[in-house]
């Protein structure tokens, strides 16, 4: 009979064990950090833009900070990123993409391209660089780093602010609207963006 009950007691002390398992695993998938909280990038993409980072070494100047694009998620989710490298903390924004990416303006990506005319976003690194004022405002230069993005500063993909992008659309349609290509944003979120997506950093931006 004793050692009936101390089977007993150790099944149930490991089945209450177990049954604790979920909610620690969640803790631990969910810590801030870890990427797959809803304001952090996924790890395969965080990852992918530091291995940028480091092939594109010579290029950058500020190795503190990474701004990434994730168009794996519909245009009604903030899904660029500015990651701060040294806390690990991250910020997000509503960002547009191209037309000739999404033809059907589902919100979704279909496909990237390079190609002049074509209106589509292109992943890969993009060096950010000049300041300029064009017909939207305040904007900035991009300099692609790949072979898919080398036309980027011929097809003249900028940072700007857009009407289009904004909350009440989604609200609306359900999604915000398109660029020609380039990395389009809130006109409230803008200034945010081009004060610390500075000259000099890398940004990236792929699907995953």
């Amino acid at each position: 009979m004793n050692i009936g009950r101390r089977q007993f007691i150790h099944s149930a002390v490991l089945g209450a064990s177990l049954l604790t398992v979920p909610s620690k695993a969640a803790d631990i998938v969910f810590r801030p950090g870890t990427g797959a909280e809803p304001g952090s990038p996924s790890p395969l993409l965080l990852d992918r833009a530091k291995a940028a980072l480091a092939a594109h070494n010579a290029r950058i100047r500020n190795h503190d900070l990474l701004a990434i694009a994730d168009f794996s998620k519909p245009s009604r989710d903030p899904r660029f990123y500015v990651v701060d490298l040294r806390s690990g903390k991250s910020d997000t924004f509503l960002v547009a993409h191209g037309k000739g990416s999404d033809p059907s303006h589902s919100g979704w990506v279909q496909h990237f391209s390079n190609v002049h005319g074509s209106e589509a976003t292109s992943a890969g690194s993009y060096l950010v660089g000049e300041t300029y004022f064009g017909q939207y405002g305040e904007s900035r230069r991009l300099i692609g780093l790949d072979p898919q993005n080398d036309q980027a500063e011929a097809r003249a993909i900028v940072i700007h602010p857009a009407w289009y992008v904004n909350r009440s659309l989604i609200q609306d349609q359900g999604k915000i609207g398109r660029s020609q290509g380039c990395f389009a944003f809130a006109k409230d979120d803008i200034n945010v963006i081009l004060e610390r997506v500075a000259p000099g950093c890398l940004l990236y931006a792929d699907k995953v």
